[in-house]
């Protein structure tokens, strides 16, 4: 080996080891100090795209669980509510049961019945002021039936005139079409009518041939994306007066659950209706004891009338007692649901940590390791800077 001073070719070995063995005990220190294996998508671009997609699944699941809960809460909330609800039906069984004998009086029929007018607010009380969050615990929800006929003021006889001289009036989507008979009002005519941007107003008529309602005569509503069909094949269809209808209907709890991916999300809806004494219902069974009444003009009259409020209490102690169970059902459901969800969310944050998480004994190994191999580097270098000194020697 020839000694040489314009390149000190050991030292560079020396410095460049060095350089690797300090990147090395670095990367192992940001992992003892950040717990973390993956501290940038340089340690693992394909790990780190998993464990941040698998954190997102345990994010979500997590606000799921509480979602779970807050609607477990809302449920248990309504379902007292109901409980006291049942408690004041009990009471009114019991006036109604005495209000029905012949040996009460009028006059007594008369205190009975102050005592149920008193349950009857009470129950629209509870009814309309028992909230969770703010919000509302018995609801009602709008509910909107575009095709609904609620009147008619015209017929239309198929192919040929309108039997009459009468105005038709289409109210359909919010838009009012007026359509007048006359010797050449036949469908085709009203169809072209409808058809006219200037008088159909957004409507459109044709006759379907094919599908379900294939023969007849389809007036849609292009905006609103509802449609009515008449049935030609009758004696006449009905040219009437269509509206937006509304009424009330159940509302839903719906509970969003979600693991961050189209696929894990799912709605779990629990109907809680309007509660009163006027409303009082379960599925098909209805029943108002808001205009119910345990007294009469004579004891004949209260008596009659306190066997009818009875039979209606009777009905509604039923419907309660229905509403109840569903919002049990409902209960039980939302809390298997948590149960899953905490298993889920287990399993993916053990996932998620066997990627991400440092394995402390293996880094702890490695700090030992580069923590000698960079001072023995350091020394290293030291020598081999020192070897370039022995060529003063020669020069003596």
């Amino acid at each position: 080996m020839s000694l040489s001073i314009l390149n000190n070719i050991p030292s560079l070995a020396a410095q460049n080891q060095l350089a690797i063995t300090g990147s090395a005990l670095q990367k192992t220190l940001f992992r003892l100090s950040s717990g973390s294996r993956i501290n940038s998508g340089a340690d693992d671009a394909a790990g780190l795209a998993i464990a941040d997609g698998l954190h997102a699944n345990v994010t979500a699941l997590t606000q799921s669980s509480r979602n779970a809960n807050d609607g477990v809460g809302k449920l248990q909330v309504a379902d007292g509510a109901l409980a006291q609800v049942t408690s004041l039906l009990n009471r009114a069984v019991t006036l109604a049961t005495e209000a029905a004998t012949g040996t009460v009086s009028v006059a007594q029929r008369d205190a009975l019945n102050a005592e149920f007018t008193a349950i009857k607010a009470e129950v629209d009380r509870i009814g309309g002021n028992t909230t969770f969050n703010g919000t509302a615990v018995f609801q009602s929800a709008t509910v909107t039936d575009r095709n609904q006929l609620v009147s008619q003021t015209g017929s239309l006889t198929v192919g040929t005139a309108l039997t009459n001289a009468a105005t038709s009036i289409f109210t359909f989507g919010g838009k009012t079409v007026t359509f007048t008979a006359g010797a050449t009002s036949t469908v085709g005519n009203l169809i072209n009518y409808l058809n006219d941007p200037a008088t159909g107003k957004g409507l459109y008529a044709y006759i379907a041939s094919s599908g379900a309602n294939s023969g007849k005569l389809i007036v849609k509503d292009t905006t609103n994306n509802a449609d009515v069909a008449f049935d030609p094949a009758s004696t006449e269809a009905a040219l009437g007066n269509f509206s937006n209808a509304t009424g009330s209907g159940a509302a839903s709890t719906d509970i969003y659950l979600s693991d961050s991916t189209s696929t894990g999300a799912s709605t779990i809806s629990v109907t809680v209706g309007a509660i009163s004494s006027s409303a009082l219902n379960h599925g098909s069974s209805t029943v108002d004891i808001s205009g119910d009444s345990l007294t009469g003009v004579d004891d004949a009259t209260g008596i009659a009338n306190a066997k009818t409020a009875l039979g209606h209490i009777n009905t509604a102690i039923a419907n309660v007692a229905g509403i109840r169970g569903d919002i049990g059902a409902g209960i039980n459901r939302l809390q298997s649901a948590v149960t899953v969800i905490q298993n889920q969310t287990q399993n993916l944050t053990a996932a998620e940590d066997g990627i991400r998480a440092s394995d402390i004994a293996s880094e702890v190994a490695n700090l030992t390791k580069y923590s000698i191999l960079n001072q023995t580097g350091i020394s290293a270098l030291a020598q081999a800077n020192q070897m370039q000194q022995s060529v003063l020697s020669l020069l003596k």
